[in-house]
């Protein structure tokens, strides 16, 4: 439609106060104004909105009647999503939309959203995932406004923050003859088959801590599925690196693994979070960001001297946390 919902507003001024001149007095506009928008409703639609009756103002024709009340229907819509879209400006409440690195995704975003969700009900949270590059294309392209990502090859235009840093870890089948150490050396697993997390950027990290220390891997399996690996890990297909370590051991299908720090000390990840440093953050936007800082940080959820939790619900674990 071509008209403005301004005239449908007009012509409904006129209804209800049953005169161009009433409805005039009420908008505080000129009588040809309102004339001419009721014309201009009145050519849109093809028949005429009102009867006029000399000196007893105006009534509304059968068809015009129909036309009104749908009229006044969209104007209340219309209006509702104003008032939504402006508290969308000021209040944290609406969607907003969030992407993650795939191998990210599963170890924190479910704790996040549900603890989110306990303190901020009326925010509703979508998820992007995909690989580093995809993660950042989203934030670019305006499809997501946050991001939980690796530190690799970020791009110009985005504020990154650090929430934290992920040491490598070797990840052995509990059988394994090292399974037992405290930790690792590469050098004492290079002959064995390893089985590569094969994401763009994540495949180049993994690779390039073989040659910090002089070493070649064997590599005998690859996947784009972190789980993937850490299932034939545990199958005993071969060894794998990973910076997300899961607080069990145990692999989708039952069995378990065991993750030991390598020695001597390789380079971290850093876990970021990140937004287009351009785009002013929406309020629900803003936070999410504070909520996903505080989980990171001493004391949060993902504090590995603190039993992860959700909300008010504490557990104890057992099993290895990741290092913040």
């Amino acid at each position: 439609m071509r008209l403005p919902l301004r005239a449908l507003a007009y012509a409904v001024a006129v209804a209800d106060t049953g005169s161009i001149s009433g409805a005039a007095r009420r908008l505080r506009l000129s009588q040809p104004s309102l004339s001419e928008a009721i014309a201009a409703c009145e050519a849109e639609f093809g028949f005429p909105l009102f009867v006029r009756h000399p000196a007893r103002g105006v009534s509304p024709t059968p068809a015009g009647a129909r036309v009104l009340a749908e009229a006044r229907a969209l104007l209340a819509h219309a209006e509702d999503f104003s008032h939504a879209a402006r508290a969308m400006g000021h209040d944290p409440i609406g969607e907003i939309s969030v992407g993650c690195f795939i191998s990210v995704a599963p170890r924190f975003i479910p704790s996040l959203l549900a603890g989110f969700r306990g303190d901020f009900p009326r925010v509703r949270v979508a998820v992007e995932e995909g690989d580093h590059d995809a993660v950042l294309d989203g934030l670019v392209e305006g499809r997501t406004e946050l991001a939980l990502a690796y530190d690799y090859a970020l791009r110009d235009g985005l504020r990154a923050e650090p929430l934290a840093h992920l040491p490598p870890h070797a990840v052995l089948p509990v059988t394994h003859r090292l399974a037992r150490r405290a930790s690792v050396k590469l050098a004492e697993l290079v002959e064995e088959p390893f089985l590569l997390l094969d994401l763009p950027q994540s495949r180049d990290y993994f690779l390039g801590l073989f040659r910090t220390a002089g070493l070649e891997p064997r590599i005998g399996f690859r996947s784009r599925s972190i789980e993937m690996v850490r299932g034939m890990v545990a199958a005993e297909h071969g060894w794998s690196i990973l910076n997300i370590v899961p607080r069990s051991p145990y692999t989708v299908d039952g069995r378990r693994i065991v993750a030991l720090p390598l020695e001597p000390a390789l380079p971290a990840v850093t876990i970021m979070l990140l937004s287009m440093a351009a785009r002013p953050r929406r309020p629900a936007v803003e936070a999410f960001a504070g909520f996903v800082r505080h989980a990171f940080a001493r004391g949060g959820m993902f504090d590995p001297q603190q039993p992860e939790r959700v909300g008010m619900l504490r557990r104890s674990s057992d099993s290895q946390a990741l290092s913040d």
